[in-house]
């Protein structure tokens, strides 16, 4: 009985996990989809440099207000701007130059009318002001927006999430991923005895006899789902990292009562950092430090402020989602939500279809840090073992220009494909190189799925399409279909997409040999009465 309950939980955490999927699965699209989702003529003339995002909060009303100072540069004369925020947020006016601008509202975009001529490479500025009781999130951080909850001692603790769902659920922005803000300035006015933690590295906090107002500044470029503000009885510690680039900032923000806990749990945060940085290159936000945030939900990959709620467990909530035991040798969401800082933060999918970039990666990412730890066999049967989680329902890529991510299974799917592709590349400092050189190729940007395909063939010298379109592009696993009698092996793919014939390692007497199938049989003499299939290779297998 006791086994059975094991694995019953196990499915239900795993199911947590599946339906990481921020929007639900969506067969038909709305304008305010399309609106939401693609690069409108009213987003494409200007290109965004600066945010000052300036609120204050009330825990109390759940009401937040103030505004956003947005900086861009114009790339093409236009003279009406899109701005999103979501009901029942509302702005209040637009200024520009000290003017009032007309804004028209179309469900959660807001177009904004410009009075002064916007001439190509003008650097301008406008203030979007606004208010309202913002989305409490239901399930954050899966269906997000602002968590109002309570701490232990019955004092406010506050964060927001709000990936697939938008920033603009809570903020006044250009809220699509493929123009990221350059640098951004936050300033959270809360009330006294609280404490906001958001990205970046705290500047300043100015006091009354009622509130205090934090003023963090990031440096580098966000994307707009990154931003956050996390408020709570925080206290703080932090050491400074020896990285590959200098001195690393890491700093740690718990609730006051977690302290001497988290003091003794965050050690696999620098363990992370060694190990991420031997694998993916330097941490990419140097300048920003690396921080984690104690908050009232699993966690999230916020830039520079990765928000944590694992509640001081090994693996995900004291389980392992690959079923190997692999998965209680480290913190999950201080693994993976880190793990994201190189895939979704450095690296941003320019359209949410994409997401496979930022979850495959990451999600691969964990059985790297084993790797680094424990050696190439444990993260083998941890990578492995997480395909029990993988459903085949839809492709890993959504439906492009409406705001739509791909199936829940771009995370351990995207991990075991990513993992095939390793065994196929066969030299491990090759691959290395591979992995930190998309890192500093596509530095601090935003991608395309095809981008990414393209770098991997190039330097790994294979032709990579197929093997993509089969396991981005389709639910179909390719399998190895196979008969084997009097010294003869006959084999062939089935299951696959047109062209696909990636090569497989399969144990013949106790010898690795190099198989190369396709959709048509092949035959091979051989000497043994079995084979064995790698099981590094995502592939199925069927004997005749």
């Amino acid at each position: 009985m006791l086994k059975n309950y094991i694995a019953l939980l196990l499915i239900l955490v795993s199911s947590l996990l599946s339906n990481a999927q921020l929007l639900q699965e969506k067969k038909t699209f709305t304008k305010q989809d399309t609106l939401r989702g693609s690069i409108t003529p009213e987003r494409a003339w200007w290109d965004l440099t600066y945010y000052h995002l300036d609120i204050a909060v009330q825990p109390d009303q759940k009401f937040i207000s103030g505004k956003n100072t947005i900086q861009y540069t114009v790339l093409q004369p236009h003279q009406v701007l899109q701005i999103d925020l979501q009901n029942p947020m509302v702005i209040t006016k637009v200024l520009q130059d000290g003017k009032a601008l007309k804004v028209t509202h179309e469900g959660n975009a807001h177009f904004i009318t410009l009075k002064s001529t916007q001439n190509r490479g003008n650097i301008n500025t406008i203030e979007v002001y606004y208010e309202g009781h913002p989305r409490e999130a239901k399930r954050a951080p899966w269906d997000g927006g602002f968590s109002w909850k309570k701490d232990k001692n019955g004092k406010h603790f506050i964060a927001t999430s709000c990936q697939g769902l938008g920033a603009s659920v809570w903020w006044p922005n250009k809220d699509h991923m493929y123009d990221e803000v350059d640098s951004m300035d936050i300033s959270v006015s809360i009330p006294k005895g609280l404490m906001n933690v958001s990205n970046g590295k705290l500047k300043q906090i100015e006091s009354n006899d009622k509130t205090i107002t934090t003023h963090w500044t990031v440096k580098n470029p966000i994307n707009n789902y990154g931003v956050n503000v996390n408020i709570g009885d925080y206290v703080n510690f932090s050491e400074v990292y020896k990285g590959e680039k200098g001195p690393l900032d890491l700093d740690y923000w718990v609730l006051s009562y977690n302290l001497e806990k988290a003091k003794i749990h965050f050690k696999d945060a620098p363990k992370m950092m060694k190990a991420f940085e031997h694998w993916f290159g330097p941490y990419p936000f140097y300048e920003d430090s690396f921080k984690l945030v104690e908050v009232p939900y699993l966690g999230m990959e916020h830039q520079s402020s990765v928000t944590y709620g694992n509640h001081y467990k090994q693996g995900y909530l004291g389980n392992d989602l690959s079923g190997t035991g692999w998965g209680l040798k480290f913190d999950f969401i201080i693994i993976h939500e880190a793990g994201h800082e190189w895939f979704a933060n450095n690296i941003t999918n320019k359209d949410i279809a994409d997401m496979w970039i930022h979850e495959g990666f990451t999600s691969y990412s964990e059985n790297l840090f084993l790797d680094y730890y424990y050696g190439k066999g444990a993260s083998a049967e941890y990578v492995i073992g997480t395909r029990r989680n993988i459903q085949n329902d839809r492709p890993l890529i959504g439906v492009y220009n409406v705001n739509h991510e791909g199936s829940s299974d771009m995370y351990y799917k995207g991990a075991n494909m990513l993992h095939t592709l390793r065994q196929l590349v066969d030299d491990d400092d090759k691959w290395r190189q591979i992995l930190r050189g998309l890192n500093s190729e596509f530095y601090h940007e935003t991608v395309t799925t095809e981008q990414i395909e393209d770098y991997l063939s190039k330097h790994t010298a294979m032709d990579l399409a197929p093997f993509f379109n089969q396991y981005l592009r389709s639910t179909k696993i390719p399998t190895f279909e196979y008969q084997l009698e009097n010294g003869k092996l006959k084999f062939r793919y089935i299951n696959i997409v047109d062209g696909f014939a990636m090569p497989i390692q399969v144990e013949i007497d106790k010898h690795s040999k190099w198989l190369f199938p396709n959709a048509k049989w092949q035959t091979k003499t051989i000497k043994s009465e079995r084979i064995e299939v790698d099981k590094n290779f995502y592939v199925h297998t069927k004997e005749i």
